[in-house]
């Protein structure tokens, strides 16, 4: 059969005033940049002396102003923080290389950015450092294969955050990050006093404002919270697309919005094991089977390629899930039956994991569907299985090695379905750096 095209959740940039947005906002963050300083390497290179530190102070100050404003859009539910892109934490290569872009920045004056204020204001040091920057970066991708795998799976920590790390409610980070960096402005402050002699009764009493109004903000980010998974869950929302053929006549396309209980009740998150096995066979998505079921019954059987993850494990592969995966993957979840996987669709869906789908009636299904002709399965049904169970005995743990765990695509290549999956575009990846 002819498989339908995906189509794409995405939002439209053709609006003209969209790229006027981006301008301005580029505008105003060089304006800033420059305006600070930052295009001037003597400027730069003296925080390492001590006698000016304006750049720790400045992106100091807007890396705690964004943390702020970001963690207090997440718990008024305005934003979903899983659905903003964190770069992977690549622990031994991201110290060598900050160690490298540290002894860069002292040597030359300048981390990447700020050589570009700097040339663009015809500065040549920054033209300079910017041209070592290509030439760096072009080294890099013509050697990368001696050295890929170190840098790639050395101290490699996925998606991996501050309150992770200390098991702290993200407010109590948010508050103490701002303490910290209050802390290191008053610190600066009386460095500049000690090594550059600078008279701290002529700075502006504003900012003794604009700390409080800032520790304010982090109080209220503790208060306010963070939303629960059951909070998420009960926020989602589906938008599903459906073309209605006319004859003679242009096709009608319907666009609904569905919660997350309506998506279940309609059965529109299920596929056939007709529609699971010719996923594989798509080239327009990237299917990954989830076995949510015990160890014990995915080692008696289960479909080839299947990952195993316990319901009760789920929420250590989320990182991996949120990151690794390209954007057409489609995930489908299955158990025995459809309980776990239910439970299962429930909680990735919260956590803001994308297309996925459950598998319709669990691997009992699919054994069913496609075991008949399988001479190489000798289990028998289990007339004593209680809900959610492997309905079938099997006398050895032979996993994913019977014909059925991976049917011959020729043999069913008729096979005719209700599609269901509809991809959607999940966030992908975004460029990082200093200011």
């Amino acid at each position: 059969m002819n498989f339908p095209l995906p189509e794409f959740v995405t939002v439209s940039a053709s609006n003209p005033w969209t790229y006027v947005v981006f301008a301005l906002i580029g505008f105003a963050f060089g304006f800033t940049l420059e305006m600070s300083g930052f295009g001037d390497s003597r400027k730069l290179a003296a925080q390492f002396y001590f006698t000016e530190m304006t750049v720790l102070k400045v992106m100091f100050t807007a890396i705690v102003t964004a943390m702020v404003l970001l963690f207090g859009a997440v718990g008024l539910g305005i934003l979903n923080f899983n659905q903003v892109w964190v770069n992977p934490t690549y622990l031994s290569s991201g110290i060598l290389g900050g160690l490298i872009m540290g002894v860069g920045f002292i040597i030359g004056g300048f981390c990447p950015t700020t050589s570009l204020a700097s040339a663009s204001t015809g500065k040549i040091d920054g033209m300079l450092f910017m041209l070592g920057g290509f030439v760096g970066a072009f080294l890099f991708g013509e050697t990368e294969s001696l050295f890929d795998n170190w840098y790639t799976y050395s101290g490699y920590f996925g998606r991996l955050t501050l309150n992770q790390v200390f098991n702290l409610p993200i407010g109590v980070v948010v508050l103490l990050v701002v303490l910290m960096a209050l802390f290191m402005f008053w610190g600066a402050e009386q460095l500049e006093h000690i090594f550059g002699k600078k008279d701290l009764t002529k700075e502006p009493k504003l900012r003794i404002a604009g700390a409080g109004a800032l520790f304010a903000a982090a109080v209220a980010v503790v208060l306010i919270g963070y939303p629960s998974l059951e909070d998420k869950y009960n926020a989602l929302t589906f938008t599903r697309t459906e073309t209605i053929q006319q004859l003679n006549a242009d096709p009608i396309v319907n666009t609904y919005k569905y919660t997350a209980d309506e998506m279940l009740t309609k059965r529109l998150v299920f596929v056939t094991p007709a529609e699971a096995f010719k996923a594989r066979y798509n080239q327009a998505m990237n299917p990954v089977y989830l076995d949510v079921r015990s160890e014990a019954d995915y080692n008696l059987y289960h479909i080839e390629n299947a990952v195993n993850v316990p319901v009760d494990r789920l929420e250590e592969v989320i990182p991996v899930l949120l990151t690794e995966p390209p954007a057409n993957t489609v995930f489908i979840v299955m158990s025995n039956d459809e309980a776990a996987a239910i439970e299962a669709w429930k909680f990735l869906s919260a956590s803001s994991v994308t297309n996925v789908y459950i598998l319709e009636g669990g691997v009992n299904n699919w054994i069913a569907f496609f075991g008949n002709e399988d001479k190489t399965l000798s289990a028998q049904p289990n007339p004593n299985a209680g809900d959610d169970q492997l309905g079938y005995l099997f006398p050895v743990a032979l996993g994913s090695t019977y014909e059925s765990c991976s049917p011959d695509p020729v043999e069913y290549e008729s096979l005719e379905f209700e599609a269901k999956i509809i991809l959607q575009l999940k966030r992908d990846k975004s460029g990082g750096g200093c200011g």
